[in-house]
Order: structure tokens, then sequence, then C-alpha cells
């Protein structure tokens, strides 16, 4: 570790200790023991007061789904062992979509909707699964029967699915008014995309490129971080943009 590096997280360390008023005797360890000390310190002082930040959960999660992402799905489904609720089986269902595994998820979800009341989340829920797993037409009867959503954000992501469904069940007019919309206020960039998609099947090469083009300037606004969370899509999208641009 560089000379510099090292004195400088020293001397961060120490700030924080008498800025915090901790423990006294970090200060001596961190001078006789600064490599050591300091990565005591930081899991032992720092990583516990930090847990309230949402920013840290955020990417605590990330590094943990990275490095075990069954980690949820094996919780879960020991919780559902032990106590066989509505609540342990929608987070066993829930830690299996969020995998991808959609099929393993779809029972559980009509399970735990047989055994208790079917509110908006939970109805979205299944029909994302019922859509992911084939089951466009059921997914759009599930989401036509289930309670409207009040929130603006809850409207808009069910929007947003209900636009995937109509696409794939071949009412591509409808789904274009969904996405116009949606694309006014929907945070990220995924709605855009897919509208983009959608355009360029169309045949509305102008349109799509425009959408594209609004993706791309948004994207340079994002650090490295922010695009790879999503790398497939933008690569897509600046694809799309190479090729839409070449016939202009």
């Amino acid at each position: 570790m560089p000379y510099l590096l090292l004195v400088a997280i020293q001397v961060a360390c120490i700030v924080d200790v008498i800025r915090n008023r901790r423990n006294q005797l970090w200060i001596m360890a961190l001078v006789f023991l600064p490599i050591a000390s300091a990565i005591a310190y930081v899991i032992v002082e720092v990583l516990p007061g930090m847990k309230g930040n949402r920013h840290v959960r955020t990417v605590q999660a990330k590094a943990v789904m990275a490095v075990d992402p069954d980690r949820e799905v094996r919780a879960a489904r020991s919780a559902l062992d032990l106590t066989d609720t509505v609540a342990n089986r929608m987070r066993l269902a829930d830690a299996l979509a969020a995998l991808g595994k959609y099929a393993e998820a779809l029972p559980l979800y009509h399970e735990a909707i047989a055994m208790g009341p079917v509110d908006m989340r939970t109805a979205e829920k299944l029909a994302r699964a019922e859509f992911e797993t084939g089951d466009a037409a059921g997914a759009l009867e599930t989401l036509d029967g289930s309670p409207p959503p009040s929130a603006q954000s809850d409207r808009d992501r069910q929007a947003l699915l209900r636009a995937r469904i109509l696409d794939q069940l071949g009412q591509k007019d409808e789904a274009l008014a969904i996405y116009t919309d949606l694309v006014t206020r929907l945070p990220g960039e995924e709605a855009r995309c897919r509208y983009a998609a959608l355009l360029i099947e169309q045949g509305w090469d102008n349109k799509a490129l425009g959408v594209l083009e609004e993706v791309e300037s948004r994207m340079k606004r994002l650090t490295r971080h922010q695009r790879s969370a999503e790398a497939d899509m933008y690569r897509w999208a600046m694809d799309q943009l190479g090729k839409l641009r070449g016939k202009g």
C-alpha cells in the first residue's frame, strides 16, 4: 500500500474517532498498527452506523447477490419450512423471481393468493410471473382483475408491464400509446428502450431515432457504475442508434 494512502486512511480514522467521540484507545492502535487497526475500525465502528443509509444498503445487497445469489432463496425456503405463512411463501416467490426463476415462483404466488386476500402488489407479481413464463393472456387477465394502484409510481410500473403484455399479444397500438405516456415521467430508460424497439418494429425509424438519442443524452450523465447496472440495455440502445443513424 502506498505510504501516502496509508497515512491518509490513518488520519481519516483518527479524525473520525475524535469527531464521533469514540474510544480513545483506537487512536493508539491506529498509530502503531495502522493497517490492521484501520480495517478493524471500519468494520467495528463505521459500517454498523451506516446500515440505515439507503445507498450503503443497496451496495451491500448487490455485493451479497454477486457473491451468493441463492442466499435469499435458501433463507426464504428455510423460513417457509419452519412456518407456512402467506408472507413466507411470498418471500420465497420474490427471491426466485429476482433470480429469473419465474416458473418456480409462479405456483408459490398462486398458493399465497389462495391463502390470503389479493392486493395490488401481489397481483402484479403474479401477472409478471405469468408473463415471463409465456402466459401473456393470463397475465393481462390478472392485471385487469386486480385492485387499481393508488400511487402514481405503482400505476406506472404496472402500466409498463401492461405495455409489454399488449405488445406480446399483438396489440401494438395500445402498447405504443402506453409507452408514449410512460416515457414522459417514468425513471430509468427501460420504457424508452422498449418504446424504441416497438417503434422500429412498426417502421417508425425517425421517431425511434429521437427516443434513442434521448436515451444516449441521459446515459452520458450517468457514472460508469450506474450504466453497468443495465449494460445490456444500453448496449442494445447504442447499437440500434448507430444503425438508425447509418440509414440517414
